[in-house]
């Protein structure tokens, strides 16, 4: 399945909603074609929502850093939200080690603007997390 783009808009904010996989072909184009598009338009502040995300590989990593250098470049910020659970957790920690990474849409939104409370996201919570997840549910 190729990768579904939404955009939309939350304080001033640009959101991708992702769906799909973003791997190697038409969807990392896709990504982008979308994020060149918003910088030119000198739209700088964009999050990425990858909850929807069903794949990464190698080239969708390449193609995440491209957009955060592109939009970085420019004096923007260009931030994840909401990592899927599925990722292998290599792939989790590559991204976490570039961009800032939110569970909660409006913590992402906060982080824009300087004295907002903003909680942010940490890789050890999620794999202890899951952890219990998967020993609770063991099918």
């Amino acid at each position: 399945m190729g990768l579904q783009l939404h955009r939309r808009e939350k304080q001033g904010i640009q959101i991708l909603d992702l769906r799909g996989g973003l791997t190697i072909g038409e969807s990392e184009a896709a990504l982008r074609t979308a994020i060149v598009t918003l910088a030119e338009a000198n739209i700088l502040k964009i999050i990425l929502n990858v909850a929807g995300v069903t794949e990464i590989d190698e080239d969708g990593i390449s193609t995440l850093d491209f957009c955060y250098a592109r939009v970085l470049r420019l004096g923007g910020f260009l931030k994840l939200l909401n990592l899927p659970p599925h990722l292998r957790l290599t792939v989790l920690e590559k991204l976490d080690t570039v961009f800032e990474v939110f569970s909660d849409e409006q913590d992402a939104v906060n982080s824009f603007f300087p004295g907002r409370a903003v909680r942010r996201y940490d890789i050890l919570d999620w794999v202890e997390e899951h952890e219990e997840e998967a020993a609770r549910d063991p099918g």
